[in-house]
């Protein structure tokens, strides 16, 4: 009897794919190609991978959410609209305030209730959740207005919404609530150093991205504790990853501008000036990919491969856009992207026929 390495195994294809590979079956059974045993393996090894809906729900409710978002900016750019319902709406920034804080707790209440009756549902009820954040921010935006002093240190607010999303990311056991925490605290202590640097470029003589490099460094490290307090235990993979944003990010932006004051500072300085910028930024992600291979961790090892590359490609466009005939320096960028991606087509190739054969491949 004719055998097939790895037909135990199911091989998963594309409705299309399938229907064409179970026709040919059927044809070369009948032209007896094939003995009608291996014809029935094969076929039973097939299987049509159906339509991903949880990936359309996820897409659908993020282009809700957008069009929500842009809904509301539309109305707030009409000023004729906006005196209609300052009319309708005509209280103070204190009531304001809390009935914003009143309709977003009636919306994260209605959220825990969909999430006890519909666990499912996760997309929806996230969204939920996400429609009472936004009502949080509004809440605080207006409170602001009505303690407002002149004095300038709104950063504070955005302190006080980075305690609310936690208490609420923990206690509701939210990632997408904690991950606005995360993203409030860093808007925060850029705010704070702003502040207390009078808005200049400079606190305690570091630029807003060497500032942040120092933030997304303390953020990671902090991550690292969490897998220790259970509470936090489910928040870890996202912090880290925001942490190192924050810190990818930053080094990223200090090896194009460096750790100057100004434009016309930065405007003096020669490439090379910069260069130790973009050594750093090398050594950041080199470390990153080391640390992600010998723990076997793909969070770090995507981190330093990513950043890695975009490092190349910047000091690539920093040295050779002024040096080099255009045609030349796209047909260099073409083809470093065509090799790319020929290796990435290669790796996915790889991995999907080692999962569908179930054979370890080299």
């Amino acid at each position: 009897m004719n055998t097939i390495p790895g037909a135990d195994s199911p091989l998963k294809l594309p409705k299309k794919k399938a229907r064409i590979v179970l026709e040919a079956v059927e044809t070369l059974g009948r032209s007896q190609v094939i003995d009608a045993a291996t014809a029935e393996r094969i076929r039973s090894s097939i299987h049509a991978i159906p339509f991903d809906w949880r990936r359309l729900a996820r897409y659908s409710f993020i282009v809700a959410i957008v069009c929500v978002v842009i809904a509301v900016g539309a109305a707030v750019a009409d000023e004729w609209l906006m005196n209609l319902l300052a009319e309708l709406f005509n209280l103070s920034w204190s009531l304001k305030s809390l009935g914003c804080a009143a309709i977003s707790a009636g919306l994260i209440i209605l959220g825990l209730r969909r999430r006890e009756l519909h666990p499912d549902k996760i997309y929806s009820n996230e969204a939920v959740f996400f429609t009472g954040v936004l009502g949080i921010a509004g809440s605080i935006a207006c409170l602001g207005k009505a303690v407002d002093t002149g004095s300038g240190h709104y950063s504070l607010l955005i302190l006080l919404a980075a305690l609310v999303y936690g208490v609420l990311g923990i206690a509701l056991e939210s990632k997408l609530i904690w991950g606005f925490c995360l993203l409030s605290l860093g808007g925060w202590f850029g705010a704070e150093t702003g502040y207390m640097s009078g808005w200049g470029a400079y606190y305690l003589g570091m630029a807003f991205p060497m500032r942040f490099v120092l933030f997304g460094l303390a953020l990671t490290l902090a991550s690292l504790l969490m897998p220790r307090r259970p509470r936090l235990a489910g928040f870890f993979g996202l912090t880290r990853v925001v942490g190192l944003l924050y810190l990818f990010i930053a080094l990223w932006i200090l090896s194009i501008w460096g750790n100057y004051q100004g434009y016309d500072d930065w405007h003096r300085a020669s490439h090379w000036e910069l260069f130790h910028w973009s050594v750093y930024f090398g050594i950041a992600s080199a470390a990153a990919i080391y640390y992600g291979l010998r723990n076997d961790d793909g969070v770090l090892r995507g981190f330093g491969l990513t950043f890695l590359g975009i490092n190349l490609y910047t000091r690539f466009f920093e040295l050779c856009w002024d040096g080099l005939h255009k045609a030349v320096f796209f047909a260099v960028l073409g083809v470093s992207f065509w090799l790319i991606g020929s290796r990435a087509e290669s790796i996915w190739q790889m991995r999907s026929l080692k999962r569908q054969v179930g054979t370890k491949l080299p």
